[in-house]
């Protein structure tokens, strides 16, 4: 796991650009502290930066940037490719010979062999740039599902990109802020992609390639993957059969690792699962690493024991306390590259492991994304009720009403989808957000209305409806993102077996009357692990990972007094807030928005 940056134009003859590499690479250093490397050529019109954070070959070997032995590659990675020891297998028997143990390598000579069809081939998380000198053209690669953040910005014929937008900074261009970002984040918690903070700075979508042509410095963007929802399994113990087998696979590729490596284990259906079946391979091996709060009502520490108790590895459990939230709040909103409303509790989480001696660790995110674990799965079924039902006026006047969660009801009035899961998990609604920032409501229409969304959505309902609409911008744009960056800042690398290509291929062509078949929660991922998860575990009311915000915000005179707010609506807020009548969440987008005001 690593940082990267680089700079692409058809001059070659900028000669600062070693020193803006390098210092995209030291604003990024947090997530590779183990090495750095900077190449250029600016005849060729590349510069490349690289962090390095060592999990495969530990040695100098994995240096990068890393070409092959004719030089007429290039590459810098951020990632891990899973299946990279077969394809290695695959690769040497066709007479393709390799000279270190990185997965880099296998990248460099897959792509050689196979050329922009090797994308496809990779199981992993990654981000990468490839220079070839053959075709002069260097090509940005994001993973299937987008585990690995990848930045970029075209102008006049140049590119730059990095693993962070605060990198992007560092790159002499004039770059605006995006004056529809606090828009987003009042709505939706987060920024979604392919937006930024920065006007013309995007995310490069998941799945894709962008290909930089040298000779004139025009580009295009590629789809090599996407996942499609079919409904071809509909056998039960069949479907419960392979999801146990591949998840198993999944794991074992995923400990794959030559640093110390753990698991997460909140106590949790996922993470249990997670942490059983590593204990599979690790045996005494295994680390795990539980949080847990002196706040008896947040605990999760009996279910934790409870599966630590079946494992034969350490386990190891850290306190935070409100005192840790204070002392510590300042550096977790640095370590955000970009805003968000979540984040604390991985931070913390973070902190512990690293800590702890590890470098890597397994997490359960994607669980309740495929298998149905949030109340959307349930609720989605009555939104399309709602919208036939009820008329757009009456929609619409739910705006006026006093509590947070019946304003969003607005979102019905949509006709973009994006309305749908607004009204499942937004935060303000367009009526306050017009107000916070001074805009009139079709002003915040327009502009949230006009978010991107894949036109697959047109043909999912009920639980695949939901798990596209949590997949795709829950997970992606705020638990995925939110790892990424408060591990990075630990220099940690956290996998996520859940999100295995394979599983997931499997797992979309469930028959959704199999995958969510309304008795419990995640019902079919239970019974695919029945055998071996304690009946405690899944036989009670999902609680989360969460911390007690509500009462630490409250406390915390940063966020929650009004004075520090300029906008009397803010104001009011934050009254609401104090009194109990506002949800942390929205206090704390509105402590975002307020700090850059």
């Amino acid at each position: 796991m690593c940082r990267i940056a680089g700079i692409l134009n058809v001059e070659g003859t900028i000669s600062t650009q070693t020193l803006i590499i390098k210092k995209m690479c030291s604003v990024q250093a947090h997530g590779g502290p183990d090495d750095e490397g900077i190449y250029e050529d600016l005849k060729k019109g590349f510069s490349f930066g690289h962090r390095r954070l060592s999990i495969l070959d530990l040695s100098a070997a994995g240096h990068q940037p890393m070409c092959n032995i004719a030089k007429s590659l290039w590459i810098t990675f951020n990632g891990e490719i899973y299946n990279f020891q077969v394809l290695k297998k695959e690769l040497k028997s066709y007479g393709l010979v390799f000279n270190t143990h990185t997965d880099t390598e296998v990248i460099l000579q897959a792509y050689r062999y196979w050329g922009v069809n090797s994308f496809s081939k990779f199981k992993g998380m990654f981000a990468f740039a490839l220079y070839d000198e053959g075709i002069k053209k260097t090509y940005l690669v994001r993973d299937a599902n987008g585990i690995k953040p990848l930045y970029y910005s075209y102008q006049n014929n140049k590119l730059v990109f990095s693993s962070e937008v605060k990198a992007m900074l560092c790159t002499g261009f004039n770059f605006e802020v995006d004056k529809n970002w606090k828009v987003y984040f009042l709505a939706f918690g987060h920024i979604p992609e392919p937006y930024s903070t920065l006007k013309d700075v995007f995310h490069l979508e998941k799945g894709h390639y962008l290909s930089y042509n040298h000779r004139d410095g025009a580009i295009s963007l590629h789809n090599y993957h996407h996942y499609q929802f079919e409904d071809k399994i509909n056998n039960q113990q069949e479907a419960c059969e392979q999801i146990n087998q591949l998840l198993h696979q999944s794991v074992a590729r995923h400990l794959i690792s030559d640093a110390p490596i753990g698991v997460f284990l909140s106590g949790g259906i996922d993470s249990s699962i997670i942490t059983l079946l590593a204990d599979v391979y690790q045996k005494d091996r295994l680390q795990t690493l539980s949080i847990n709060l002196q706040e008896t009502d947040f605990a999760e520490r009996k279910y934790q024991q409870i599966v630590a108790q079946k494992t034969e590895g350490q386990h190891n459990e850290y306190m935070v306390t409100y005192k840790d939230f204070v002392t510590h709040f300042d550096t977790i909103i640095a370590a955000m590259d970009q805003p968000s409303n979540d984040g604390v509790n991985s931070w913390f989480v973070c902190k512990s492991a690293r800590e702890n001696g590890l470098k890597t660790v397994l997490s359960g995110l994607g669980g309740d994304e495929l298998f149905g674990g949030y109340p959307s799965f349930e609720r989605m079924k009555y939104i399309s009720a709602a919208k036939k039902l009820i008329p757009d006026g009456f929609i619409k006047m739910a705006d006026h009403l006093n509590e947070m969660r019946y304003k969003r009801f607005y979102y019905l009035s949509y006709a973009s989808p994006i309305g749908e899961y607004l009204f499942l998990r937004g935060f303000f609604s367009p009526g306050s957000i017009a107000d916070l920032l001074n805009l009139s409501v079709k002003e915040v229409d327009d502009i949230l209305q006009n978010v991107p969304v894949s036109q697959e959505l047109n043909f999912l309902t009920g639980g695949n409806r939901a798990s596209w609409f949590e997949s795709n911008l829950y997970m992606q744009n705020q638990l995925l993102r939110d790892t990424d960056y408060m591990s990075m800042s630990h220099g940690l690398e956290v996998r996520v077996p859940f999100l295995d290509q394979d599983l997931m291929e499997y797992v979309y062509q469930i028959t959704p009357a199999i995958k969510f078949d309304g008795t419990i929660p995640k019902n079919l991922l239970i019974n695919s692990f029945k055998n071996s998860l304690p009946e405690p575990i899944w036989n009670r009311r999902k609680m989360g990972f969460s911390f007690p915000f509500q009462e630490w915000m409250r406390r915390f005179d940063k966020i929650s007094n009004p004075a520090h707010y300029t906008n009397p609506v803010s104001q009011n807020y934050m009254k609401a807030f104090n009194r109990g009548d506002l949800h942390w969440s929205n206090a704390f987008a509105l402590y975002h928005v307020n700090q850059e005001a």
